[in-house]
């Protein structure tokens, strides 16, 4: 009895740390553009009129969308995201697409 709970208390940690490192990754790669809750409601998502990451319609965006962006970047005139293909891992990537579901 005591060694599942004892997994899943350790599963939880490991899950804790690693949401913890996710959220780090977003407010150093994301939230300058992007603000801390996703809103873009900072002076450079003001400027580029990048979209609220909150709202319904967002959601609905499919994930490999948003995989695309962050691995690929994203330049759409006025709109330009820097590619982060090189510097984090496909797992970081899937952490960030659950990171950001969660705003």
């Amino acid at each position: 009895m005591k060694a599942p709970l004892l997994m899943l208390l350790m599963a939880t940690a490991a899950w804790a740390e690693t949401d913890a490192k996710t959220e780090r990754t977003f407010k150093a790669k994301c939230s300058a553009c992007h603000g801390k809750d996703g809103k873009a409601q900072t002076e450079k998502g003001r400027k580029m009129k990048i979209e609220d990451m909150t709202t319904p319609e967002f959601k609905k965006k499919p994930d490999a969308e948003l995989r695309k962006a962050i691995n690929e970047g994203v330049d759409k005139g006025d709109k330009l995201m820097d590619p982060y293909k090189d510097e984090l891992t496909p797992e970081q990537v899937e952490s960030l697409i659950k990171f950001i579901r969660s705003l």
